[in-house]
């Protein structure tokens, strides 16, 4: 049985993967596609551990490409729940860059928030535990998360 309630560390991702010249554009950055797939793929583990099982990706509520990386960045993709309703989680997304071989800062590449719906064999919406905050940034998270959330219901209201 999965458990009531999860805490955004449960169930949060970090991928890793060093960029190389396959996954850059003619102008030698690496391929807006290529970091989203990143981001789809961290953001989609993230949902499917707090489900406690598969989980889709509903939308994509926004994505800000912050700087552009190159072939021999390691990119960093950190993905968190930042809020469950009953079947649906929103997803924040955090992808960072530094030289493979050299230590140095991190450079914020890109941020994004998706939406996971958790699906049962036959496909449909389930039930996702309950998510509870453990920490001011998860506080602040989450309050995020429920205006994102908010400005969704408006919106769908509006046609």
């Amino acid at each position: 049985m999965a458990p009531r309630y999860k805490t955004p560390a449960d169930s949060a991702v970090t991928l890793a993967h060093i960029m190389s010249e396959h996954d850059t554009n003619l102008y030698g950055t690496v391929h807006g596609g290529v970091v989203m797939k990143l981001v789809d793929d961290a953001a989609a583990a993230a949902a499917a551990r707090h489900a406690s099982g598969p989980a889709v990706t509903v939308s994509v509520e926004g994505m800000a490409f912050l700087h552009p990386a190159h072939a021999g960045d390691l990119l960093t993709v950190h993905a968190v729940v930042e809020h469950a309703g009953r079947t649906s989680m929103d997803v924040g997304v955090r992808v960072t860059a530094e030289r493979w071989d050299t230590p140095g800062p991190a450079t914020d590449v890109v941020t994004a928030h998706l939406v996971f719906v958790a699906t049962g064999a036959d496909g449909r919406p389930r039930p996702v535990a309950e998510l509870r905050p453990a920490s001011a940034e998860d506080e602040r998270r989450h309050a995020r998360a429920l205006r994102r959330r908010a400005l969704r219901a408006r919106q769908a209201e509006a046609g």
